[in-house]
């Protein structure tokens, strides 16, 4: 018998492995769908793709969340559920998908100490 609490706990997983696959892709990272397509690196339109289609994956699985009254939120920034409230892949958010992330932050400055 699946419990709320599973499912909750399935769906942290899910989101928190869809923002993962989202950030690498905005990274130029090898994802998954490099796997997929890989006569598709050689056209300029690919890394492009390669990021629309991680950030699709990330907007279904949030929206899924949503419907079961999950909670998804505590796993972004303010600025995050914003664009992903918005729901569109824009410049902006592709250039600023990390500003204020506290990961990131934390990584900037263990690599001051460096």
């Amino acid at each position: 018998m699946t419990t709320s609490r599973d499912i909750a706990r399935f769906f942290e997983e899910q989101i928190s492995n869809a923002k993962t696959h989202f950030e690498r892709a905005l990274d130029c990272k090898h994802t998954e769908f490099d796997d997929l397509y890989p006569y598709m690196n050689e056209h300029p339109q690919f890394f492009w793709y390669k990021r629309y289609v991680a950030w699709q994956e990330l907007l279904t699985v949030v929206r899924l969340a949503k419907d079961l009254e999950v909670e998804w939120k505590h796993l972004f920034t303010d600025k995050q559920i914003h664009y992903i409230e918005c729901k569109v892949l824009e410049a902006r958010v592709l250039d600023y998908w990390y500003e204020g992330d506290p990961k990131e932050l934390q990584e900037e400055e263990v690599g001051a100490d460096d």
